[in-house]
């Protein structure tokens, strides 16, 4: 082909809304730290990237928080403990330091500062339940020093190349005085300060194109329509009331635009839906908004076309176009491998390999596609980055000034990508998903999900019957009652996705507690800006705690690949999953432990994946062997070491361990992920296993996870996943098979 390939890049850039609306703080401190390391980093490495073009997609409620902090008016707890003097510290803050402020990538930010990683050994090398008995080692200086480094490992590197401060506290290294802390925030400020107009300017250079979520980041499609879940998950349990409010939703998206607008002084031309979320009725909305382009995941078109993506995917690469009625807007749908390379592989390469490989990828693209003619690859933008090295700035300068210089492959933004191809693919149509696994599930469907949505449904309904504003606004109207719009305001921010996605099993976080009470505090905001009477059940938690470690049971069938890159984040997303560093371990090396074990089926094999708080090849010394211990019919043992191969699965009988006659097939690297088939295990649906791990060195135990009860996994059978309440029944054994 003779025409450029055209490779978008967006990097969408989102928060969940951190500040308690009733107290007026921020419970959890990510946008901070986020601002102080990506928010200024991404747009600062593109200013000094020749030939780079990129999508920022910035969400309206990110961009609140941001002007809060840079503003000073922010109340923040984490930074007003780490402001304050060591000696002025009471026990409780002296503790909440030492569980908080090693909150860090341990291999990028603490490893490479040898005063902080002492301190980090000093505070019990991150194992869970040891920092009490470790206040007392602190002294004053000790905790100055841990007040210091937590800011300033979080600060990205092209932001310490662009302050020296940074650079001199980090050659410093210990031994701060009030003096250093008080340079190092009132650099972070002046940083902070920077962030909206650098990315205002980068688009008036045309480096960048700037695009707008909606508001508080909704489902949309959810908001407009919940019952559009079952057309992906027809088995769907949905809330006990209908969630049909698509005047929200098309509040939400003017809304956002209008901050937008205000805020940089143009109309945005694209909108990223929260999630990559579609539906038509939600297209329709953005089309009628008078936005140009919108954008999904290559799934949902998969879903959408009749014959799918076709041979080599070919219908992936070409501008769509969505039309219904009189309104149109334009479509592009991400590619999901080069995405995921960025997001969850390439930050364990090197960046030359990594660039390498990407522009591989593109190039194959290119050449085996019939008339491709653009590449839209869309991800997390701050996210990924801790991962990497030096916050991802070597490999970020590489890409682009390697994709300035491919030949016959073009950096362009979505619009200049709509100027350029006058092609459009027609769609009066689009599957209802998003860009994880093509529907909804993340978000509705499980008992606390449902529990959440009937709660807003219910505020919603008092709001707009005690306040004829509220009903106005809500319908699109205006009113300068002022308690009225800070009331819809407060009903938006509780549509926010965010809560919703640490309902349920498919995620977990030490914060979850956090994000559930911001969930509620929205919902009470509500009420007490109309004078109405807070309901009790909003007093009390939706979040359900679980057995220690237990995270979720499966809820679909899984067949994840078995190599370098198989510990991809969508593959083993509906696998059930524990957290080890709850259940406790034996290990000699507390820094060297396990942290998660996966497992999950499909109708062949049962799957695990192993993962440790490094990668498990440098865990593993010649000769090691991690084995997995399993209990059902018999007690059965599969041992692996580092590397690709195959293992035997022993049986133990008469007090030895003897051939079953089954062998599983293993990938021991960054993480460890196995595969045995199900005869081997004689599961019938509704068994249940009991396993454990082992780690050997010749004829010593390293460590055992857990130390004592073994992990208690459901095996549903090969209809797990056919209705969306599966997962639910899949509730935790006592993990003591006694």
């Amino acid at each position: 082909m003779t025409e450029p390939l055209y490779l978008t890049l967006l990097w969408h850039m989102h928060q969940p809304f951190y500040k308690d609306p009733v107290r007026g703080e921020y419970l959890l401190p990510w946008v901070y730290l986020h601002a102080v390391k990506d928010y200024y980093d991404m747009p600062a490495i593109v200013a000094e990237s020749p030939g780079a073009k990129v999508v920022f997609n910035l969400v309206p409620s990110l961009l609140e928080q941001i002007l809060d902090y840079a503003s000073g008016e922010a109340v923040d707890p984490y930074l007003e403990l780490a402001r304050k003097a060591p000696g002025d510290l009471g026990q409780e803050e002296r503790l909440f330091l030492l569980e908080n402020f090693f909150s860090a990538n341990k291999r990028r930010m603490i490893e490479p500062y040898p005063r902080y990683l002492e301190l980090y050994r000093m505070a019990g090398d991150g194992v869970p339940g040891t920092a009490a008995s470790r206040a007392p080692l602190f002294a004053e200086r000790d905790l100055l020093d841990l007040q210091v480094w937590f800011y300033l490992a979080w600060t990205g590197e092209a932001a310490r190349r662009r302050f020296p401060v940074f650079g001199e506290l980090i050659r410093k290294g210990k031994g701060f005085d009030a003096a250093d802390k008080a340079s190092l925030f009132d650099t972070q400020r002046e940083l902070i300060s920077g962030i909206i107009p650098l990315y205002r300017r980068l688009h008036q250079e045309g480096k960048v194109e700037l695009s707008v979520t909606p508001y508080f980041h909704p489902i949309l499609p959810l908001l407009c329509d919940a019952r559009i879940a079952r057309v992906a998950l027809p088995g769907a349990n949905l809330p006990s009331v209908d969630i049909r409010y698509p005047e929200d939703a098309r509040g939400q998206v003017a809304h956002g635009i209008e901050s937008f607008e205000k805020l940089f002084g143009f109309r945005p031309r694209g909108i990223w839906p929260a999630e990559g979320s579609v539906s038509d009725e939600a297209l329709g909305i953005m089309a009628r908004e008078g936005l140009c382009w919108t954008a999904s995941d290559e799934r949902v078109l998969a879903q959408t076309l009749p014959g799918g993506l076709g041979a080599e995917r070919e219908a992936l690469y070409h501008p769509y176009l969505f039309q219904q009625g009189g309104a149109e807007i334009a479509l592009f749908f991400r590619d999901q491998v080069l995405s995921d390379q960025i997001g969850f592989t390439y930050s364990q390469w090197e960046p030359e390999r990594a660039v390498a490989d990407f522009i591989g990828r593109v190039k194959e693209i290119r050449q085996q596609s019939r008339s491709p003619r653009v590449v839209p690859v869309i991800l997390d933008g701050e996210n990924a980055w801790e991962h990497y090295q030096h916050n991802g700035l070597p490999f970020l300068s590489r890409l682009y000034a390697a994709l300035a210089q491919t030949p016959g492959v073009e950096p362009a933004t979505f619009s200049e990508v709509l100027e350029r191809v006058p092609e459009r693919r027609l769609l009066r149509h689009v599957h209802p998903g998003s860009w994880i696994n093509a529907d909804y599930g993340i978000w509705i469907g499980h008992p606390e999900e449902n529990l959440g949505w009937e709660y807003l449904a219910r505020t919603r309904e008092a709001a707009v019957q005690r306040s004829p504003e509220v009903a106005q606004l809500l319908s699109g109207g205006t009113s300068d009652d002022e308690a009225a719009r800070r009331a819809c305001k407060a009903l938006y921010a509780a549509q926010g996705s965010d809560w919703f996605w640490w309902y349920g099993d498919d995620h977990f976080s030490p914060h979850s507690g956090s994000f559930d009470l911001l969930f509620r505090s929205h919902l009470i905001n509500v009420y007490r800006l109309l004078a109405l009477e807070v309901p009790g059940e909003l007093h009390e938690p939706i979040k359900k705690q679980r057995p220690a470690g237990f995270v979720r049971g499966p809820s679909r069938l899984i067949t994840p690949s078995l190599n370098s890159a198989a510990d991809d984040y969508f593959e083993w997303l509906s696998a059930g999953l524990y957290d080890l560093t709850r259940q406790g371990a034996a290990m000699h090396a507390a820094d060297a432990g396990l942290q998660s074990f996966f497992y999950g089926y499909d109708l062949e094999y049962f799957y695990f994946r192993i993962d440790g708080a490094q990668s498990l090849e440098k865990l593993l010394q010649p000769g090691d062997r991690l084995s997995l211990h399993l209990m059902g019919g018999g007690e059965y043992r599969i041992e692996m070491q580092a590397g690709d191969g195959e293992g035997e699965l022993q049986l133990l009988k008469d007090g030895s361990w003897q051939p079953s006659g089954g062998v599983g097939r293993y990938w021991v690297g960054r993480s460890a992920q196995l595969r045995i088939p199900l005869p081997a295990l004689r599961l019938d649906a509704g068994d249940r296993l009991c396993c454990y791990l082992t780690h050997s060195r010749g004829a010593s135990l390293i460590g055992r996870w857990p130390t004592e009860a073994p992990l208690a996994l459901a095996y549903a059978g090969p209809c797990l996943g056919m209705e969306q309440g599966t997962l639910n029944e899949l509730s935790p054994v006592d993990p003591d098979p006694s």
